[in-house]
């Protein structure tokens, strides 16, 4: 049986947020998001509730076209392709969906991003960022683990999951999923958790 496949999102959008986290951590990602389609319809992660304020953040869905993603011209950005059992994927999907259910006990989080930027422990169970999120999903999924707390895994550690880069370049202007690597780049293998 074919194994299923896991989507990594990462970008780097033009907000102040974004531009501070890449300036502090010198990070070419600030931003993940994970989906479960390969035409990315449906991505999701933690960030703004409304596009214009960074001060109220939540889980989100999101798409190219709306959000902070729909005011950006250019939006750089990488997408990982990750190889998930069949088990693992539906475990993927349960936890997103609790994720989805429950959406309003779940909120941004600010001090756990202050914390990873001075690379403190901190960990809520109804609070992420988005990389945190995105780890979250996976790990608990027995995808992969990284070995360090969920609130200190930054968009750019996500490079370091074994995974397959589809698409790199601007995530706005393309077919998506029709335009990708004739060769696809394999990324390093950095730890699958035991299934």
């Amino acid at each position: 049986m074919e194994n299923k496949k896991i989507y990594i999102v990462l970008t780097r959008t033009n907000t102040i947020l974004s531009r501070m986290i890449g300036f502090i951590k010198d990070d070419e990602y600030t931003h993940a998001s994970i989906s479960l389609d390969k035409e990315l319809k449906l991505m999701y992660s933690f960030g703004r509730k409304y596009s214009y304020n960074p001060f109220v953040g939540r889980f989100v869905k999101e798409n190219f076209n709306e959000g902070v993603y729909g005011r950006q011209n250019n939006l750089y950005g990488l997408v990982m392709e990750i190889e998930a059992t069949h088990e693992q994927y539906e475990k993927a999907e349960k936890l997103i969906n609790k994720f989805i259910l429950n959406k309003n006990l779940y909120k941004y989080n600010y001090m756990g991003l202050i914390n990873c930027l001075l690379n403190r422990e901190s960990c809520n169970d109804n609070r992420f960022l988005c990389s945190e999120f995105v780890y979250y999903i996976l790990n608990e999924s027995n995808i992969v683990n990284v070995n360090k707390s969920r609130n200190l895994v930054r968009p750019q550690d996500l490079l370091n999951i074994h995974g397959k880069v589809v698409f790199s370049g601007n995530l706005k202007n393309t077919n998506w999923p029709r335009k990708v690597y004739n060769e696809a780049e394999f990324l390093p293998k950095y730890q699958y958790a035991e299934i």
